[in-house]
């Protein structure tokens, strides 16, 4: 062994002493890149949760647009509502807070625990509200109590307001809070959960036009999550303004002529297609979902037999009766397959093949011509005329008049009703047409649906002398500044060509529906205006005493539901037309007696006629 050789222990420590030179030197380059990886790579990200340790941004809601009538009146609005939320990064204890919000509230801990469940895909840093609008009174007591209550805030935020209640409920639709299917597919808009939104009506068709743009309050908290002071704040941007081709005086006082009736009302500008008011009743009180409908008030509204969530005047389809006689007529004249002098002798009824087609005057009418057919409603005339005709010529005219289709108003399912043909016979049922059909056709029975609105569009384009305007609800959208973002123009679908003799004559009869003392809607007459207009019974199902041999049963002898609708269809004046009606009410039995009132009361309210007496002289009745 060399003399200079290091010893065995020596060598021993001299390697553990590089390896641990080497550890230590490992450790100091792993902690410089930690280092460098959390001031260089992920400085800001840190800063921002070091920030939010002692900072907060709290949501501020966007008041939601507002609509007014044509005459600026305001529909449907927006107020500050307080709100009672929870901040979920501050609560130790769900159970206990539920309970005391529960006692607080009057409300059921089942319910609070269900809207927190529901609505627990909320961002984190956003409040879950668990109660909307309450009384400033108990905002009060849960602000003197926040001790016990950790994470209760109360929130002011703004709430949809129906100042009306009821009155166009279906039409103006509700809002509620964005569920997280709305939120899956509307999320890149802008929504997050908490938003509210439209979820019927206009306010889910025009949602892009009455959603404000949300702000933003950045507050500085203590470690116990009090507010200390505001650090910025960026304030929200309401909805625009929407101006709808509604007038809120016809619209109130054609609602409050149904009374307790079910059934729905259109009126239109027969000079451009607006429309003035649309009613539907049984109705609801859209406030409910503003504040946050439970589950018994919704399951409630969805079990009601009289379907109050229905906008009847677009989706209910309902046999038009003797209204769509004015149909039958101006395709049989356009046609040439009669004359309006041409006499028909009505006898009470019609043999068809083996069956006989009665008039709704068992007597008869008698001797019959264009004039008293319509003025008296004639079923027999119409018969004899629908089988000349052929049912593809009375769909024919039925399509040109508005009938059998859907107009693209920004509401929620629109109906097209059903003009039948044969055709839709053979695609439908695989069969053929029968004359009977027709017969029935003619009348407005059988298969033959309209929707209110479509009977209104029909009445229209007669009054105007055959311009098909598309109808509006729609008339102008401004900002919160006055600036016009959308301006709606009369729009033409189409012209319907009549000849000018045709066309004279018809609505001559129409005229002396109401002005004559033999015409079947006398209770329409206005004092000072001539009105047109034509009665309808639409039957729901054929009673007994429909047969031969049967004994005609008094209206009150009838079951509710099994009773006739009732319909009316009028324009005034009858020479210069300025409005159209239609009016179904349904199980009403005649439209002389239940639905000709109504259009008069909507009429009157037009032309400014405060308390219309009803004509009572004895009449005929359909």
């Amino acid at each position: 062994m060399p003399l200079n050789a290091p010893a065995p222990d020596d060598a021993c420590r001299k390697r553990r002493f590089e390896l641990l030179l080497f550890a230590a030197a490992l450790l100091f380059v792993l902690l410089a890149l930690r280092l460098w990886y959390l001031q260089i790579i992920s400085g800001d990200r840190y800063d921002l949760l070091a920030r939010k340790n002692r900072t907060r941004s709290i949501p501020i809601a966007a008041p939601r647009g507002t609509l007014y009538d044509r005459n600026g009146a305001i529909l449907v609005d927006s107020r500050p509502a307080f709100n009672v939320s929870v901040l979920r990064q501050e609560v130790e204890d769900l159970d206990a807070l539920l309970t005391s919000l529960a006692q607080r509230l009057d409300l059921p801990v089942e319910q609070l625990q269900q809207t927190w469940q529901s609505r627990r895909f909320y961002p984190r840093y956003r409040p879950i509200p668990l109660a909307e609008d309450i009384d400033r009174t108990l905002v009060e007591e849960l602000a003197e109590n926040a001790l016990q209550l950790p994470g209760l805030i109360i929130e002011v935020q703004p709430t949809r307001e129906y100042p009306h209640g009821e009155l166009a409920a279906q039409l103006f639709g509700h809002i509620g809070a964005i569920s997280e299917k709305e939120l899956r597919t509307l999320t890149d808009q802008g929504y997050r959960g908490g938003d509210q939104i439209g979820k019927s009506g206009l306010e889910r068709h025009l949602e892009a036009y009455l959603r404000g743009q949300e702000g933003e309050r950045l507050i500085e908290v203590d470690v116990q999550g009090r507010e200390l002071r505001q650090r910025t704040q960026r304030p929200a941007q309401p909805g625009n303004q929407v101006i709808l081709t509604l007038d809120l005086n016809l619209q109130r006082r054609a609602e409050q002529a149904f009374g307790d009736q079910a059934g729905a009302a259109v009126a239109l500008d027969v000079r451009t297609g607006e429309i003035l008011a649309m009613v539907s009743r049984p109705a609801y009180d859209p406030a409910l979902f503003a504040r946050g409908i439970g589950q018994k008030a919704w399951q409630q509204l969805l079990d009601d037999p009289d379907h109050p969530l229905q906008n009847r005047a677009i989706s209910g389809q309902y046999p038009p009766g003797s209204t769509f006689k004015i149909v039958t007529a101006l395709a049989a004249l356009h046609e040439g397959v009669t004359r309006p002098d041409e006499l028909i002798q009505c006898d009470g009824r019609l043999r068809i093949g083996e069956r006989d087609f009665r008039c709704w005057k068992r007597t008869g009418h008698g001797p019959t011509n264009l004039m008293k057919a319509l003025r008296e409603s004639c079923d027999v005339w119409f018969y004899d005329i629908s089988l000349r005709l052929g049912i593809d010529r009375i769909a024919k005219m039925a399509r040109h008049l508005g009938l059998d289709q859907s107009y693209g108003l920004p509401l929620d399912n629109e109906r097209s009703g059903l003009i039948p043909d044969r055709d839709w016979k053979r695609g439908r049922f695989g069969s053929s047409w029968y004359p009977g059909e027709t017969a029935i056709a003619g009348i407005g029975q059988g298969y033959v649906l309209a929707t209110p609105l479509q009977l209104a569009v029909m009445t229209a384009t007669v009054a105007n002398g055959g311009t098909f305007y598309q109808p509006q609800l729609l008339r102008q959208v401004r900002d919160h500044q006055g600036r016009i973002l959308l301006q709606e123009q009369p729009r033409v679908r189409h012209q319907v060509r009549f000849t000018g003799q045709h066309l004279q004559a018809v609505r001559q009869a129409l005229e002396a529906v109401v002005g004559d003392p033999r015409g079947t809607g006398k209770a329409c007459r206005l004092p000072g205006i001539a009105v047109a207009g034509k009665t309808g019974t639409a039957q729901v199902v054929r009673l007994k005493d429909d047969l031969p041999g049967h004994k005609k049963l008094a209206d009150d002898e009838i079951a509710y539901r099994l009773r006739d609708h009732a319909l009316f269809v009028a324009y005034a004046p009858a020479e210069d037309a300025e409005i159209a009606v239609a009016v179904i009410v349904e199980h009403g039995q005649h439209g002389s007696s239940a639905a000709a009132p109504i259009a008069r009361e909507i009429l009157a309210e037009y032309f400014g006629i405060a308390d219309p007496q009803p004509d009572s002289t004895a009449g005929q009745e359909e």
